[in-house]
């Protein structure tokens, strides 16, 4: 049923890395009449200054339209639907201000939308329910690192995940390694800033005014990095520390820090110049394998059931484990519809033609129960599924 015509829906921002709740809630979500919508989007750029990404989401409303009318919608319940999106085109700023993706979800009186980390593949679909499958990255995204750019000058943090890198600002940490000054010798971690007076510069404990090249001086220098670091940011923490630096500095860093968890493989050169997504592409191909662990081990327990009847990629055996809770992982390839109905009751599955009105994608369906039921899901592109198969799964039982 259509809203009143005279009430407005307004859009409403959804969280940027959604979690298993918030995927819950969406995928719950049912009406006579659900439209999802997923934009690759830009975030500089000639495509940002020419419109591109606004430009995409008009042309992919006209299509939705035609569906809609397609399935009997009339068209002002259409045009009443699409009216908050039309309202988006609109808001230079809204477009100016994009992540990698974009994804909408639509209702009579519902509109939201979450700019994603991740590039979805371009997908609009109409059914009863939200179509949920393409969020999976954006829920994986929640996996990240640290990296620390080391210098003689100010270091730089950063927070990094499958996505992107950003900064992280901690005025505590001195501007370069002359400005720390050791107070003692019992206590090596404590340290001042202070401005060089006369010639002979600032002076560390012990040491004098000294090289200050030598390597306990900048040993001291690091350690007070070190214990700020631990202080603001990584107490709590139990993520990796991916090191960056010149080579003979990366040695001297790791004998006075305090972090448990720093990468035993190093970003070596120079790189407090470099350009954030030029310095985050680096560090992301080295810590690749961290990311991959989670899939590289399940692709193994795959591979070690594959000849037991706890695997499977037939879509028979696979959508009826789904719906019962059965399925511990989950590979499914990208851009994979698979139509038709599963009836619980009487555990049967009827394959249909997506353009059947009581038809659903089973595909979406598997994902879903999978994910709500606590197994964990893959989103692969065809190289990497374990098998020739759009989808595969390991069985709890």
């Amino acid at each position: 049923m259509a809203t009143a015509p005279d009430v407005e829906t307004e859009p409403e921002q959804l969280p940027d890395l959604p979690d298993k709740e918030l995927f819950a809630e969406l995928a719950g979500f049912q009406s006579d009449c659900c439209v999802t919508i997923y934009l690759p989007t830009h975030q500089a750029g000639v495509e940002v200054n020419e419109k591109h990404d606004a430009i995409l989401l008009k042309n992919t409303l006209k299509d939705v339209a035609a569906q809609l009318a397609g399935q009997g919608i009339e068209t002002a319940r259409i045009e009443q639907l699409l009216t908050p999106a039309y309202g988006l085109l609109q808001q230079d700023r809204f477009w100016g201000r994009m992540e990698k993706g974009l994804a909408i979800f639509i209702a009579d009186g519902y509109f939201k939308y979450l700019k994603m980390r991740v590039a979805p593949q371009h997908e609009a679909v109409c059914q009863k329910r939200f179509y949920m499958t393409p969020l999976i990255p954006a829920l994986a995204c929640k996996t990240y690192f640290y990296l620390l750019v080391i210098n003689k000058q100010k270091c730089k943090l950063f927070r990094a995940d499958a996505s992107g890198m950003e900064p992280i600002e901690i005025p505590e940490l001195p501007d370069e390694m002359l400005d720390v000054k050791r107070l003692s010798d019992k206590d090596a971690s404590t340290f001042r800033a202070g401005v060089s007076s006369g010639a002979g510069g600032a002076n560390f404990h012990g040491m004098g005014g000294g090289n200050p090249d030598h390597k306990d001086t900048i040993a001291v220098y690091f350690e007070a990095v070190d214990d700020i670091i631990y202080k603001e940011v990584l107490h709590a923490e139990n993520v990796p520390l991916l090191l960056a630096g010149v080579e003979y500095l990366i040695p001297i860093y790791r004998s006075v820090s305090d972090y448990h968890n720093i990468c035993p493989e190093s970003l070596t050169g120079s790189h407090e110049h470099d350009e954030l997504h030029h310095l985050y592409a680096q560090a992301r191909e080295i810590m690749q394998p961290y990311f991959d662990h989670g899939l590289d081990k399940a692709l193994t327990i795959y591979a070690n059931q594959s000849a037991s009847p706890l695997s499977s990629s037939v879509i028979d055996d696979i959508i009826p484990a789904a719906y019962y809770g059965r399925i511990s992982h989950l590979f499914i390839q990208k851009g994979t519809h698979i139509h038709g109905q599963f009836d619980e009751m009487n555990a049967k599955l009827d394959m249909q033609e997506s353009g059947q009105e009581s038809a659903e994608d089973l595909a979406d369906m598997a994902v879903i129960k999978t994910l709500t039921q606590g197994g964990d899901v893959y989103l692969l592109p065809e190289e990497r599924m374990p098998v020739p198969s759009p989808m595969a799964a390991v069985f709890r039982y």
